[in-house]
């Protein structure tokens, strides 16, 4: 036990992130353990598709590549290195870096977590046939494997801020009742989740950040009590200020209490505070206990899609888009999916500029319907279509796509379990003290707004993203909208005008569907949550941005009537 800030770095937002972020993190400056995650859904899907060519696979396989380059480095400067990298398979992972180590002559302790596969009791917890089943665990397994003297730690499907929270709890010997530290852990662990999402990456306001070439990734420091510092290496590009932790804090959550297995954390409690150049404190946070059952993905095979996406040029662009949808849906007897991006303009000077984009995308049970069917359906019309048909590219097969759903297990139902170097099982046990999961009932009253700010002051249309700063993201078939400013008059004015019904009419697209509001007076805040947006998932969606990452983006975008006073 120690009573000494840790310092847990990020090196990986997802599988596909930058690959030298590893080295760069190891030998940047000091850091005490280096996290990375390495999945999401649409990660867990592609992990099973692989898994079902080769059941020795399943997990991330650059990580492998990663510790090749840097395992070496990481134990010469006693960096413990805590990963979800390990997917669907991370025993398999654990084998597999036991090999490197022997290879390249390095001594490292590697050990995994396990329990999260569910798939082989699927039909007995009634899930049907998914390719994956996976419980999220806590981070109380990773304690585990570093307690008994992991060096590495890999695991399956965690929660992602468990890769933060795990480290902490060894370090500091929190007990699963300390619920206060344990949820400033959890703020933590989502700030630098994602890479450099916290240290400028996606950020609305990103042309304020000096050098956002090569942005660094962040670190948390984290203290006995729970608060952290956000920071990154000294030299590293892009920034970590309160606004690029505010988008992080509101990425991907829905209400003020954050569910996890090992704590509920009231995110309407953690305050936010400069500590000089790129550091940023977080305090405050209070946990309650968890709710006592564990969240399970299900990525189930959906059937099969296409796409092909038309160019429709000058004149008459909506008589175009009714012929060939007339044509192929004619010649292919399967779901489609029919968007018109109006991207021309009139009298353009150069032929893209006088260009619609008409996608289509085809679903259905058969692969075949949707591969040769549809691929000879379009090419087709190439001469008996449309005045100056083409498309952008030509239709492909048609591939498989999944669908993710989320069921929920009680966690005493969950095998969570350390496995250490030497074959030892350590078992974790689930929390005793649990809640059932309950909206915050805000006593939140919407300030008085002073004259400047009433709707009959003087204002001017502009668009919302004059003043307010945005983050979206996507959970299953759901996206939220963060939204917040920077000063007092600001929220004022933000809070009493952005209601839900304000909401849909800037985005037509939610009009139909159920959207929940949130407030954040901590961060200044709004947060939104859109349900069924996405759909069955990012995998099965057909939307222009199946990810709904650019919904916040969109929203800036539209204009409102802002006070005078405000600009």
């Amino acid at each position: 036990m120690s009573t000494g800030p840790l310092r847990i770095a990020n090196a990986s937002g997802f599988y596909g992130d930058r690959f030298d972020a590893v080295r760069e993190m190891v030998t940047g400056g000091h850091i005490d353990v280096l996290t990375g995650d390495y999945l999401a859904e649409l990660t867990m899907l592609i992990l099973a598709m692989g898994r079902l060519k080769d059941p020795s696979r399943g997990y991330a396989g650059t990580f492998v590549r990663q510790m090749e380059d840097c395992l070496g480095l990481a134990m010469d400067a006693g960096v413990k290195i805590v990963v979800n990298a390990g997917g669907l398979n991370p025993a398999g992972l654990a084998d597999r870096l036991r090999e490197l180590s022997g290879i390249i002559g390095v001594s490292a302790h590697i050990a995994h977590v396990e329990g999260d596969d569910l798939l082989p009791r699927a039909d007995e917890l009634g899930y049907g046939s998914p390719l994956a089943a996976n419980a999220y665990l806590g981070a109380f397994g990773i304690a585990a494997a570093l307690n008994h003297g992991a060096d590495v730690v890999v695991t399956g499907r965690v929660t992602d801020a468990s890769l933060v929270v795990g480290p902490a709890v060894a370090h500091f010997g929190w007990s699963i009742d300390d619920l206060d530290p344990l949820a400033g852990a959890v703020a933590a662990g989502h700030v630098i989740e994602c890479g450099t999402q916290a240290t400028g990456g996606n950020f609305a306001r990103f042309t304020e950040i000096a050098d956002l070439l090569h942005p660094g990734f962040p670190i948390a420091e984290v203290f006995e009590d729970g608060s952290s510092v956000i920071t990154k290496h000294d030299g590293t590009g892009g920034a970590v200020t309160r606004d690029t932790v505010t988008a992080q804090l509101l990425y991907e959550i829905g209400g003020a209490r954050y569910a996890g297995p090992d704590v509920t954390t009231r995110f309407d409690t953690i305050q936010l505070g400069d500590d000089g150049p790129d550091r940023v404190r977080l305090s405050g946070a209070v946990g309650e206990p968890p709710p006592s059952t564990l969240k399970v993905g299900l990525n189930t095979l959906g059937g099969h899609r296409n796409e092909v996406v038309f160019v429709l040029t000058g004149l008459d662009i909506e008589a175009k888009a009714a012929l060939v949808k007339a044509q192929i849906a004619d010649a292919v007897d399967a779901d489609m999916k029919w968007t018109l991006a109006r991207t021309d303009h009139p009298n353009a000077a150069t032929e893209q500029e006088a260009s619609a984009l008409l996608q289509c995308v085809v679903r259905s049970d058969d692969p075949d319907v949707v591969g040769r069917a549809f691929s000879g359906a379009a090419i087709e019309l190439a001469l008996a279509s449309y005045p100056g048909f083409n498309v952008t590219a030509p239709p492909s097969n048609g591939s498989p796509y999944g669908v993710f759903t989320a069921a929920y297990l009680d966690a005493n139902d969950v095998d969570h379990v350390a496995v250490t170097a030497d074959g030892i099982r350590h078992a974790v046990a689930a929390p005793t003290t649990v809640a059932d999961l309950q909206p915050v009932e805000h006593t939140f009253v919407a300030p008085k707004l002073d004259e400047a700010l009433q709707p009959d002051a003087p204002s001017r249309e502009l668009p919302l993203g004059t003043i307010a700063l945005a983050r979206s993201g996507d959970k299953g078939g759901s996206a939220n909208i963060g939204v917040w400013v920077r000063t007092d008059t600001e929220w004022a004015w933000l809070v009493t005008t952005l209601t839900v019904d304000r909401l849909k009419e800037l985005l037509p697209e939610t009009a139909g569907l159920n959207v929940t509001r949130h407030v954040f007076a901590n961060l200044r805040a709004v947060n939104f949550v859109v349900d069924d947006i996405l759909g069955e998932g990012v995998s099965s969606n057909a939307r222009f941005d199946p990810q709904a990452k650019a919904l916040g983006e969109w929203l800036r975008s539209r204009h409102v009537s802002i006070p005078e006073v405000l600009l």
